[in-house]
């Protein structure tokens, strides 16, 4: 597997199909015998603004902390373990309910979302 080919920038979905969000980094490991292995893909704009790097980066990186409940938490990690097929989208065995909210999409449906009116009538 190329990692920068085969999983970077690829879109998650749930094991309904649901979007869960884009592979923007991953976390690899040692296994017993000193091989590396992926074993979390990791999602949201703090991973994104740390893969970019440089003044950019960090700015994504440092608005993403702040909004972020935990400020310690780091970013979104999905264990690789939950992956049930890789094809051109990254296939979840799990619903996206299980998976934690992404900061920013909480703070943007909490506080810009929720005060149009009507947005909380669902159909």
């Amino acid at each position: 597997m190329l990692i920068g080919f085969d999983l970077l920038d690829r879109q998650i979905l749930d094991r309904d199909g649901e979007p869960v969000g884009k592979v923007d980094d991953v976390e690899l490991a040692l296994d017993t015998d000193g091989t590396p292995y992926v074993a979390a893909l990791l999602t949201g704009q703090q991973a994104l603004g740390d893969r970019i790097g440089g003044g950019l980066g960090r700015w994504i990186a440092d608005i993403a902390r702040r909004l972020a409940p935990d400020r310690d938490r780091g970013p979104i990690r999905i264990p690789y373990d939950l992956v049930a097929e890789l094809t051109s989208a990254v296939n979840l065995s799990v619903r996206r309910e299980v998976l934690p909210d992404p900061p920013l999409e909480t703070w943007l449906r909490d506080h810009l979302i929720a005060r149009i009116p009507g947005a909380t009538d669902a159909t």
